[in-house]
């Protein structure tokens, strides 16, 4: 059986990710900051190192967390620009990086991106930022990896589950449901593409 690493498992993409995964006879192990079964701080590679000593046997890893700062740009200072960088867009390059030398052969890393690195909202810019180097990283870098191991990202839109919650951020955006977006993971981690940047707007 395949078994797969699914960061941000407890979250709304995540969980519908999950799912997705089990349907396809799938081995899932979750890992989150504080949740899942196993945890991880995305921003320190030690922790991203001791994720990938302890659960072995990987064949796919999939992101669906990353922490982004939102705020006004004259209220956006380097500082809390960093709170983007380094756990969002640093540390899903380090889950690759890291990663690289412990999963399995011909298996496959997907990231995740978003729509606002192509229709921005305000307070968003730092967001943005790290949307689109996530996506030019994997595009970049998977024509690098070894022992066929693919890359890909997928940006995608709004939830319909989040629609409400977001709808004053996000005026005037088309949601989609998140179980299309997880199909899409599906589809990144299980396929044969790589450096694909795949955008559900």
């Amino acid at each position: 059986m395949k078994r797969a690493l699914v960061i941000g498992g407890n979250g709304t993409l995540g969980k519908a990710v999950v799912a997705k995964l089990r349907d396809h006879s799938v081995e899932v192990i979750t890992a989150g900051r504080q949740s899942g079964d196993v945890q991880v701080d995305m921003t320190s590679t030690e922790s991203i190192t001791s994720l990938f000593e302890t659960v072995s046997n990987i064949d796919y890893v999939i992101v669906a967390a990353g922490q982004t700062h939102y705020a006004k740009l004259e209220e956006l200072t380097p500082e809390n620009n960093m709170i983007s960088v380094q756990g969002k867009l640093l540390g899903q390059v380090n889950i690759v990086l890291i990663g690289q030398h412990y999963i399995n052969d011909k298996g496959s890393f997907t990231l995740v991106s978003g729509i606002i690195q192509d229709q921005p909202i305000e307070q968003g810019a730092s967001s943005a930022m790290v949307n689109g180097a996530i996506d030019s990283f994997a595009r970049a870098a998977a024509f690098e990896l070894p022992r066929g191991i693919r890359l890909n990202s997928v940006s995608p839109n709004l939830f319909v589950e989040s629609a409400e919650k977001y709808k004053d951020f996000f005026i005037g955006f088309n949601p989609v449901p998140v179980e299309k977006v997880a199909n899409t993971f599906i589809q990144s981690a299980l396929g044969i593409e790589t450096a694909q940047n795949f955008k559900i707007y």
